[in-house]
């Protein structure tokens, strides 16, 4: 169609590897990407929903589109992802200008409603909720990097957690086979990809449909045998499903990065009960010791949500006493946001006022930023080997991360990126650390 496109993605890794599929798709269709949105005739917003804010970015940069599209008819605009999935007819209600419409996963889909689009005159959608055994895949897929891909190994959630659109937006778990997941890994290695990001919305609880015993641990195991492979990190597990076999795994694949992304929500199980996540304060906590007596150093991150319908200060207080007790790496922390279909939507008469929210929201902030300030400074002077993504944002010239997910800046010639090198930490602050690197030391080590 001679048209060129861009995608702004809002949300998860999961949502940037849809974005990646969309583009392949796009690309291997004839259409070719834009290095702006200034220079698309083809916009597409893929996009998220699991918090309230996310949705309202959405909306504002269709504000900001609409002027253009004014100016330009022939502009396209799509909405795709799980804010489409949720809001679908109030979209084209609040920017009727909207041209198509569609759900994850939906790649494949994009250009046959482009086409629609163009024929018809009128908005296209597809908001047919998959349901596939297995999650749809596209044959092509247009990374942005070439050294780290994510993977997705299942789509969708079978747990009701009472506050999250997923199950509604993404559908219900289907696990991809081993078989198909170790031959694209096989593929990506095969071009001189490093590291693989598993990815599923509880990533712990994929099963293998194709093998009689699918535990997750097995799955790792399988692609720490792939030649080349380096890295393996998967996001996010489920605390009910971090059982010891996968404990033992991870202890024993060196592929397997040194940190584990734990999502806890709150620390009062009186709200985690609210919340339908399964377990208590006390079973969380006995997983974090465990693995903490693991025979590697893992970091922990987590997700918390403040102010979530009926809690209290001391509820509050019990969260503000785990990060004190655990001594998070890194906290995602999030004020609750009602969302529409959830078991949580009905108890507004139990809402936390805003203002108590954004206060509480301050206080974990700082708690959690003295917390960080502090274990990095136990990394002054240590060596940690880096896979360096690309520029620094400010200060230095390039960044990657470690094996623990630490962000670490420091200066070094453009040739190292996509490659792991050893890097000598000379400072830190709450956020990432910063090192030195020199060409001796790689040729040493090497």
């Amino acid at each position: 169609m001679g048209r060129r496109f861009f995608i702004e993605t809002f949300g998860c890794q999961m949502n940037e590897l849809d974005s990646e599929r969309i583009a392949g798709q796009l690309r291997y269709g004839g259409l070719q990407p834009a290095c702006s949105a200034a220079e698309a005739d083809l916009i597409i917003l893929n996009t998220c929903s699991i918090r309230d804010k996310a949705v309202q970015k959405v909306y504002s940069r269709l504000g900001e589109l609409r002027s253009r599209k004014a100016r330009e008819p022939g502009l396209m605009l799509g909405v795709v992802g799980c804010m489409a999935q949720l809001e679908g007819d109030r979209i084209l209600k609040k920017a009727p200008f909207v041209d198509l419409i569609a759900g994850p996963q939906k790649a494949c889909a994009i250009e046959g409603l482009l086409a629609q689009r163009l024929s018809s005159g009128r908005p296209a959608a597809d908001l047919r909720m998959e349901e596939d055994t297995e999650p749809a895949e596209s044959s092509e897929i247009l990374r942005e990097s070439r050294w780290h891909a994510g993977v997705t190994i299942s789509e969708g959630c079978d747990r009701r957690c009472s506050f999250c659109v997923i199950p509604y937006t993404r559908g219900r778990q289907r696990d991809r086979s081993s078989a198909r997941i170790v031959r694209e890994i096989e593929g990506l290695v095969a071009q001189g990809c490093l590291e693989v990001t598993l990815l599923g919305q509880t990533v712990t609880s994929y099963r293998d449909p194709s093998e009689k015993h699918p535990r997750f641990a097995r799955l790792l195991r399988r692609l720490a045998k792939i030649d080349g492979l380096e890295r393996i990190r998967f996001t996010a597990p489920h605390p009910n499903d971090f059982d010891d076999d996968l404990l033992v795994a991870m202890a024993e694949l060196p592929q397997v990065c040194d940190h584990i992304h734990l999502p806890v929500q709150s620390g009062s199980t009186t709200i985690l009960r609210a919340m339908r996540r399964g377990y208590s304060r006390e079973h969380y906590l006995d997983v974090v010791r465990k693995i903490k007596s693991a025979p590697r150093l893992m970091a922990i991150s987590t997700d918390i949500i403040v102010g979530f319908p009926g809690e209290t200060d001391k509820d509050f207080e019990d969260t503000l006493s785990l990060l004190d007790t655990v001594q998070y790496d890194g906290v995602f922390s999030f004020k609750y946001s009602p969302r529409p279909s959830t078991p949580a939507f009905g108890r507004g008469d139990e809402e936390v006022p805003e203002e108590k929210k954004r206060e509480r929201l301050r206080i974990l902030l700082e708690r959690q930023r003295l917390i960080q300030y502090n274990k990095n400074a136990g990394y002054l002077g240590r060596n940690l080997q880096v896979l360096v993504d690309g520029k620094a944002r400010t200060g230095f010239s390039l960044a990657g991360r470690a094996s623990n997910n630490r962000i670490v800046n420091f200066d070094g010639p453009e040739e190292l990126v996509g490659t792991i090198v050893p890097v000598e930490i000379t400072g830190f602050g709450p956020n990432s650390l910063k090192g030195a690197w020199n060409r001796q030391r790689l040729e040493t080590t090497s």
